[in-house]
């Protein structure tokens, strides 16, 4: 059976959207050998990084089990599956040495190099968010250059670290501008509501001037920012606030509702997005799993903007 044959029995209507098969959006699993896929789904369950409640390690499972009611559905309000438009794949969790955590970043840097390399773009899921730093060390080395960052969340992550090796998941947007892996003219954080006197230059939106804007102010100022130029999206679950997502390592108050924050993500297609994760989903703080929900349609928007690039061959335009 071909993978092709092999997606549309997953997504057959006889079968219960309860009985989940353990993939995102129920997509078949990848395979080592055979034609890559548009998109590739990686789960990285790692939380040693993070500096109040541990648990995100077992977001990547939370995600994917939320994300079984989206296997057969059109999106609203795009009117297309993005398991339709895309060939989109699951790679399953990455094996990672907990026991050795100085192993961590070139664990997932090889990894996600390995999948870049075979022309897939890849969605991450989290783990907390330390991982976004391998990650665009990766998307960085295959693109050839910086990126730009479109990085929603209600902390910057960029308070100084003078160990560039040390795991944290508050610093790791500091070294990786340090390191040339961010194009800070080009980038620009949505939702930031805690302080930090540094911003490395990266263009923000805080969460009072999200609040006091609308949403079709904040998508054009997100596109004023970003440009044309090749898009890494990295959203931490946070950014959300935690009456809408109280599953995470780091609550906020004052943070986004969920229906504003998916109005923007759909406002912004047409980005020319190379890579994007969600993170920082902690189910062991959940509540009706509301925040493992809001990880999967976010995700699922993303797939949705992967599939709405127009430099994509097949764009969904």
């Amino acid at each position: 059976m071909s993978d092709t044959e092999q997606s549309s029995k997953w997504q057959n209507p006889e079968i219960n959207t309860y009985n989940t098969l353990g993939t995102f959006m129920r997509c078949p699993l990848l395979r080592a050998e055979g034609p890559a896929p548009d998109v590739v789904i990686l789960g990285i369950p790692f939380d040693l990084g993070t500096t109040y409640r541990p648990g995100a390690r077992f977001g990547p499972s939370a995600i994917r089990s939320a994300s079984a009611q989206l296997a057969r559905r059109k999106m609203f309000p795009w009117g297309f599956n993005p398991t339709e438009t895309l060939q989109v794949m699951d790679a399953g969790d990455m094996q990672l040495d907990a026991q050795h955590p100085e192993k961590i970043f070139l664990q997932i840097v090889d990894h996600a190099k390995a999948l870049l390399a075979r022309g897939m773009k890849l969605l991450s899921l989290g783990g907390d968010h330390y991982i976004s730093y391998p990650l665009l060390a990766a998307h960085s080395e295959q693109y050839g250059i910086p990126l730009r960052l479109l990085h929603f969340d209600a902390h910057t992550d960029t308070w100084p670290d003078p160990s560039m090796t040390s795991i944290s998941h508050g610093t790791m947007f500091y070294k990786a501008v340090q390191s040339g892996l961010v194009d800070v003219e080009h980038s620009v954080q949505v939702g930031i509501r805690t302080w930090n006197d540094d911003t490395l230059g990266i263009h923000q939106i805080t969460a009072p001037d999200f609040h006091a804007t609308s949403d079709e102010a904040v998508i054009a100022r997100i596109r004023e920012v970003l440009g044309d130029g090749p898009v890494y999206l990295t959203f931490d679950i946070d950014c959300l606030d935690p009456a809408y997502a109280p599953g995470t390592g780091t609550p906020v108050v004052g943070g986004m509702p969920t229906q504003r924050i998916l109005s923007v993500l759909r406002g912004l297609k047409g980005i020319n997005i190379i890579g994007a994760d969600v993170v920082e989903v902690a189910p062991a703080y959940d509540h009706g799993e509301i925040t493992a929900n809001a990880g999967a349609h976010i995700a699922a928007e993303q797939l949705c903007l992967f599939s709405m690039n127009p430099g994509r061959k097949n764009s969904a335009y």
